[in-house]
């Protein structure tokens, strides 16, 4: 009997997934389509997707659909079978992961939400369908020739320290909430300038493209597909990539290699690194960037006091997280940052 929820834990899904004999096929894709029923549909599609034993998150709302998952590539037929058997998803194009190793996720879930990508506006005061120009990675690559076009990165701080296009204006931005309002505010005076857009896979542009134009900016462009598509197109067509470093992603990965350049450095030492970890105490679990020679000497923590903390007694620590765990530590905000390195820094002082 299938269940309509994960009940396993998170070791125990982990586990299962490590000792799994067959590979998997990580791909993502979104749509924004009016769902009558979102909880209805959120079910029907569980159901179906849990038979195959695909894995992901996705969310879903009265607007559409956004999904990252992974297929086992056994039954890769029945799940485009089961996509074209459901209207809203019929036709969908599908965005393949570039480096995969088959552990991007370790259980399902399916949540109903407000909206597909949280972006705080309120879509019944502009026209959310008047989006900009989708170009192509050739297109997209030879607008950046232009001295006059501004290119701009609609991803959070985190995700662009690592990686994005040459020139891009990255804004200090925790969300996508923010990020939509400081970009505006940030282009004010150069509205009759081309601005090119570009996200993950492309269903934040398709907000924001809109959000722009009603904003008043008047040559407006977008990515299309991403930088995921992008790095498939320059790839297949052998074009130079713009887009240096790495692209983030939301899933256990945490990036995949775009080129071979490493823009970012350790938060803990300075060393150059882009690799993304979450601290091993779960009371924290801050996102933060850690190279291996810290991740061996603060055993995955981001602070000595965390390292301290690993080491506690289990029952301790479960107690210690029932009163103490906060969500907002669990990404790497940008305002944390001078106080995290300013942590780090006494610490090493004291160890020294």
């Amino acid at each position: 009997m299938i269940t309509l929820y994960n009940k396993l834990s998170k070791e125990e899904a982990r586990k299962k997934l490590m000792e799994e004999p067959f590979k998997r096929t990580t791909v993502s894709f979104y749509r924004y389509v009016i769902i009558q029923n979102p909880a209805f549909f959120r079910d029907h599609l569980y159901y179906e997707l849990a038979k195959l034993n695909c894995f992901g998150r996705i969310y879903v709302a009265r607007e559409g659909i956004n999904a990252q998952m992974s297929v086992p590539e056994d039954n890769w037929d029945a799940f485009i079978a089961v996509m074209e058997n459901i209207t809203y998803l019929q036709n969908m194009p599908l965005k393949m992961a570039l480096e995969d190793d088959g552990k991007s996720f370790y259980k399902l879930t399916i949540k109903v939400r407000e909206k597909i990508v949280a972006d705080g506006l309120n879509d019944d005061t502009f026209d959310v369908t008047n989006v900009g120009n989708h170009l192509s990675a050739e297109e997209f690559n030879a607008a950046l020739e232009d001295p006059n076009t501004i290119v701009v990165d609609m991803r959070n701080y985190y995700e662009s320290e690592v990686g994005h296009f040459v020139g891009a204006i990255c804004p200090e931005v925790d969300t996508f909430k923010e990020e939509l309002q400081e970009v505006v505010k940030i282009l004010d005076n150069k509205k009759d300038n081309k601005v090119l857009m570009y996200c993950t896979g492309g269903i934040r542009c398709e907000k924001a493209s809109a959000w722009m134009k009603h904003n008043g900016f008047t040559d407006v462009n977008q990515l299309h597909g991403g930088i995921i598509s992008y790095a498939q197109q320059i790839k297949e067509k052998g074009l130079e990539s713009k887009y240096i470093g790495k692209n983030f992603v939301f899933d256990e990965r945490l990036g995949e290699r775009i080129t071979d350049d490493i823009i970012s450095t350790c938060h803990q030492c300075g060393e150059p690194c882009d690799t993304h970890t979450n601290c091993a105490n779960a009371e924290c679990h801050l996102l933060f960037i850690q190279c291996p020679s810290c991740s061996e000497k603060y055993e995955g923590c981001c602070t000595p006091e965390c390292q301290e903390i690993i080491h506690l007694p289990k029952e301790e620590q479960v107690a210690r997280r029932k009163g103490n765990l906060k969500k907002e530590n669990n990404i790497y905000k940008s305002r944390l940052r001078p106080n995290l390195k300013k942590i780090l820094a006494t610490s090493s002082k004291k160890e020294a």
